[in-house]
Order: structure tokens, then C-alpha cells, then sequence
């Protein structure tokens, strides 16, 4: 019998997920991620002890073993520190991406594998194939197109995929709340937010503590360097942004660059928002080993974004240059450009 780690944070979808991988006939086991600092006090680290006590009721109520794994420093090291010294150069992270990639499908995957588990299971909206003419792993969106989450597993490798289970991907949410019922996992834990880490109320607060130096006052100028008032940090601000610039204009103003060698911010008109084309550093290819001619493909350049058709030239091993058919609005560095073939994502890369 296969054995099956499944990593659970008390929620709908990783309970579902452990229920499902059990009624066909796995062995399972639960494991739970502790990735904040047990130093700190206050909401946040309240929020991670809910998590695991939630995830071990339902644990006792499926009858599995729970494990809780502390990667509390590892998750510092390989997220936090670097969500901070993205936004210290003025660019707007994705923390998700970098956590798959290090501490779920890294850390955590080779702890699963000690615990003496074949494969680590998630609750994803997203399916793992495996193409045999290419004898390689393909990672395809989940059928649910609203749910899908296929943008923040970009970075996964071959010898990742080979180990994971989504079995999710094939269902849609709706589907996935009535298999909540029908097992009886009645579980009142709200959707989990986008950063784990940050509380939706104290984002702010968060960034403030952790990045002062970013949030010293400067200029917010137009693109002839025509100063137009002030911002109180470059951390505070992202491409697109119009809410909260405190200053007048005759029409509609929007951040449209951050500029962290004057610590600026920079505005101009929703026009000036829109970019035909992109730069993408670190690509990793998952389809495909590598990109050696350009290939016409459709292009996410954020998790809600409708993906749009582009040329991407690659430019070395990991860089490519995207040319979009339309012009795109608010590319921003340092989110993610993944692009697919259909159902298929080929890769992926940082915006530079």
C-alpha cells in the first residue's frame, strides 16, 4: 500500500483531500507546516496554532496520524526574508510561489519521504500527468478554471512532480464543499488568504516592522520629474495603484513605476499603465526541458489575470523576452509570468 503524507491546515480542501487519497485506498498520514516565528505574540501566531488545531481534529476525525513539522526558520529564511527584500527594491512579490518551491514542495516533501511517505499530497486546484511520449510530468490547470492555482506551482521540478498528488484538480469547489458534507467534515475554517504569513488588517504594520528603511517618505513625480506630492514608502505602493496617492490631478493618476534610487513613485495616466512587452528572469520550464526557438503561447502575468496571447522569445537558459499581441495593463516587477499551451503551463519566470 502506497503511503501518502498530506499536508493539512484544518481547512476544506486539504481535509477533502486527505478523505479522498483514503477512500482510494492509500495509507495516509497528515502533516502540518508551523512556519511562524514562535517568538512573536499576537494575532498572527494565534492564527497558526488554530491551524494546527483544526488540522489535527480533523486528523482524529478521519483516524490518521498527525504530524506538525516545524520549518519555522527554513520559511524565514526562503520567504520572509525575501517578500522583505523584494519590496526593499521597490518590486511587489508573489510569497506563495517562493513557498511552494522551497518549503512545501522542498522542505516539507523531503520530510513526508522521512516519515516514510511515497508521495506528499496538497489541496490544489491543479492536476500532475505524465506524458510518456516526452517522459516528462506535465502540471495542468485544475478543471476549475475559478479556482485554479496552476500560476503558483510554476517552479516546480520534475523530480517534485513525480512525488505529489493533487487529487483536487479534477473537481470543481462547489464539488469539493458537498464531499465536505457528504463525509461529514463540518468544518467552519474561512478560506485561507493569499499571505499566510500577514493578516489581512495589519499588512501595513507587518511591512512597517519588517522594512522601515522602505517606508521613509519621498516624492510621487510624473515621468518628466515633475513633483506632485509625497508618499510615505515605496512599500506602501505597486504598479496600478490609484487609491490612497493623496494627490489631485485633472484626470485619473495611477503608480505606473517604482523608482527606488530616488525612492519615488512615479504616476501618469491609465494609458501610460499598459506595456506590450517583458522582460522574465529564473524561468523554469516544466513541459519541456528548455525553449529553443520562440514559441506562441498565452501569458498570466498575475493569478487573476486573463492569461493573453504572446510570442516568447527565450533569450538564454532562464530569461526570456514576451512580446504580448495587446498591450498588457500594469505589468509589475517582481510578480510572475507563467505561460501555457492550452491546459498545459510550458513555465514560467520573475518580471524584471
Amino acid at each position: 500500500m502506497k503511503k501518502v503524507a498530506v499536508a493539512m491546515s484544518g481547512g476544506i480542501d486539504s481535509s477533502v483531500c486527505a478523505a479522498l487519497l483514503k477512500e482510494r485506498g492509500y495509507e495516509i498520514i497528515g502533516v502540518t507546516m508551523w512556519t511562524w516565528p514562535k517568538g512573536k505574540s499576537g494575532k498572527e501566531v494565534s492564527r497558526f496554532y488554530s491551524v494546527v488545531d483544526e488540522a489535527r481534529k480533523v486528523a482524529e476525525k478521519l483516524g490518521i496520524t498527525h504530524y506538525v513539522v516545524d520549518l519555522e526558520d527554513l520559511f524565514v529564511r526562503y520567504v520572509i526574508a525575501n517578500f522583505c527584500d523584494e519590496y526593499r527594491k521597490g518590486r511587489t512579490p508573489n510569497p506563495c510561489i517562493r513557498c511552494n518551491e522551497y518549503v512545501k514542495f522542498g522542505v516539507l516533501l523531503r520530510k513526508a519521504r522521512e516519515l516514510g511517505a511515497n508521495y506528499l499530497a496538497t489541496g490544489h486546484y491543479a492536476r500532475i500527468e505524465y506524458n510518456k511520449e516526452t517522459g516528462r510530468y506535465l502540471l495542468k490547470r485544475g478543471v476549475d478554471l475559478e479556482k485554479d492555482q496552476s500560476y503558483f506551482l510554476y517552479r516546480l521540478r520534475q523530480n517534485q512532480l513525480k512525488s505529489i498528488l493533487m487529487p483536487l484538480g479534477d473537481y470543481t469547489k462547489d464539488e469539493v464543499r458537498s464531499m465536505a458534507t457528504e463525509l461529514n467534515l463540518s468544518l467552519n475554517k474561512p478560506e485561507s488568504q493569499e499571505i499566510c504569513f500577514i493578516l489581512e488588517d495589519s499588512y501595513a504594520d507587518f511591512l512597517k516592522e519588517y522594512i522601515p528603511e522602505a517606508a521613509r517618505p519621498g516624492p510621487i513625480m510624473d515621468r518628466g520629474g515633475k513633483i506632485l506630492g509625497e508618499h510615505k514608502g515605496i512599500l506602501f505602493y505597486t504598479i496600478g495603484q490609484r487609491r490612497g496617492l493623496g494627490i489631485s490631478a485633472k484626470v485619473p493618476l495611477y503608480v505606473i513605476a517604482i523608482d527606488r534610487e530616488r525612492n519615488a513613485v512615479i504616476v501618469g495616466t491609465e494609458d501610460e499603465l499598459y506595456r506590450d512587452e517583458l522582460k522574465a528572469s529564473e524561468v523554469n520550464y516544466i513541459a519541456t526541458e528548455h525553449l529553443n526557438k520562440p514559441a506562441r503561447l498565452k501569458v498570466k502575468i498575475r493569478s487573476r489575470h486573463q492569461e493573453a496571447e504572446a510570442t516568447v522569445y527565450p533569450t538564454s537558459k532562464d530569461k526570456v523576452h514576451i512580446k504580448f499581441l495587446q498591450p498588457q495593463r500594469a505589468i509589475t516587477p517582481g510578480q510572475a509570468a507563467v505561460f501555457y499551451d492550452g491546459d498545459v503551463v510550458i513555465g514560467g519566470g520573475t518580471i524584471q
